[in-house]
């Protein structure tokens, strides 16, 4: 009993767990991600690839170096030699800033002008209702000073206390 009551609290533990809105944001995020990575490597692949290759190999893959020699494949089909593959690393390089620069100039960039014409049109907003009300209380006060010289009969305007 004590352990079916432990095990039930710990299912229902992993099930408010999942339900949080943060795991099912990082869900769909981790999903668009991925899917978005395919797009970028196939961007890399079919276009950025073959036009950096066009000064030697087909594919950046191809580029490397022989640190001990001889590089080759021996007659069993093991490498033989000491390879840099620098080219792999050129590729995913090329992969990571191909894919900083579409996040920032099509999602981080909008973005961010979006939310700056936001902020600037709600400052628009509340300076325009600051003068208004401004506006409105000198006015208002004008008013009252001008009904406490029409009771006091007096000849010119009375400044009436701003407190009243």
């Amino acid at each position: 009993m004590v352990g079916e009551k432990k095990k039930e609290s710990v299912l229902a533990g992993f099930k408010a767990f999942l339900m949080r809105g943060n795991v099912v944001d990082l869900a769909v995020a981790v999903v668009i991600g991925a899917a978005f990575t395919n797009i970028v490597n196939s961007v890399v692949k079919g276009i950025i690839s073959p036009v950096v290759g066009a000064v030697g190999t087909k594919s950046l893959e191809g580029y490397k170096s022989c640190l001990k020699a001889p590089c080759a494949v021996g007659p069993d089909g093991q490498p033989t030699g000491v390879e840099i593959l620098w080219g792999s690393v050129l590729n995913a390089t090329l992969t990571f800033v191909i894919t900083a620069a579409v996040v920032y100039f099509l999602m981080v960039l909008p973005m961010a002008k979006y939310l700056a014409r936001q902020e600037a049109r709600r400052k628009a907003r509340e300076g325009v209702h600051e003068i208004v009300e401004i506006t409105e209380l000198e006015v208002l006060k004008e008013i009252r000073n001008e009904l406490v010289s029409q009771r006091s009969g007096g000849s010119g305007p009375v400044r009436a206390r701003d407190g009243v």
